[in-house]
């Protein structure tokens, strides 16, 4: 019996000892594991940051592409898109400033006439802006050497106010023209300067052809970034100025048949 004993309390001793060990090894896995997740957490925590200060502006990647593209040739491109601009806001402002409430002036003009004050009739043109009422104050101005005179006058004075309206147009079509002129000369000499490249090393290796071939193609990106936007406000100023012509025109029109009807 006590050999018994012996062998049964030797034998739970060793479970004992073995549950004791396989606690100790969970306890180990569960540190383990514990500690192989911080570190993820701090170096996701740590890369947060960096992500964040990769991000770069629009102006950031546009003054990057800028000297990528090569200075020499990206500073014509930048001078057409500036005087451009200067040029389209220039003629913006003037034709708003020459948009006029023709049949309002025309209604003060005719009220005038009739009553034969040809004075009061041309000082509301003098206080209205816009070409419509220059023409008209011409008009007025030689209404006492006969009505074919006031139209001659009318005609040829419309003529010189369109010229004016028309003013500068032709200057932004040249910058529209230009822009990707100067982009596409820029990618030519790229090009060459990429085959340049190639043939002083000897092979045809992508990095080289790539890298040229970018740096080329960038101005002629730009010029036409350039010439769109131009072209863009051209179009609208040309269908602004046929507006006022055609108001210029019908006005006119309207403005002899009033001295006609009141002629005395």
């Amino acid at each position: 019996m006590s050999i018994v004993g012996l062998l049964t309390f030797a034998s739970f001793n060793e479970l004992r000892a073995q549950e004791a060990a396989n606690a100790e090894a969970t306890a180990t896995e569960q540190v383990e594991a514990t500690d192989s997740t911080v570190p993820e957490e701090v170096v996701a925590a740590e890369e947060a940051p960096e992500q964040v200060s990769e991000t770069k502006s629009f102006h950031q990647v546009l003054k990057e592409k800028y000297i990528e593209g090569g200075a020499g040739w990206m500073t014509p491109v930048l001078l057409c898109l500036i005087l451009g601009m200067a040029l389209v806001i220039e003629r913006v402002l003037y034709l708003n400033m020459a948009t006029t409430n023709i049949k309002k002036l025309l209604g003060k003009i005719e009220e005038n006439v009739k009553a034969g004050n040809y004075d009061a009739a041309k000082e509301v043109c003098r206080n209205t802006r816009g070409p419509v009422a220059s023409i008209f104050y011409q008009g007025l101005d030689r209404i006492d050497s006969g009505l074919d005179n006031v139209e001659k006058a009318v005609v040829s004075y419309g003529g010189v106010q369109m010229a004016r309206l028309e003013s500068n147009m032709t200057w932004i079509a040249l910058f529209i023209a230009l822009a990707p002129s100067f982009g596409f000369l820029g990618t030519v000499i790229g090009m060459v300067g990429a085959f340049d490249a190639i043939e002083a090393a000897g092979d045809i290796s992508p990095t080289v052809v790539a890298g040229g071939m970018k740096v080329a193609l960038l101005t002629t990106v730009f010029g036409l970034i350039v010439a769109i936007i131009l072209q863009i406000f051209y179009n609208y100023l040309v269908t602004k100025i046929e507006s006022l012509v055609a108001q210029m025109e019908d006005g006119s029109i309207s403005f002899m048949d009033i001295l006609v009807k009141n002629q005395k």
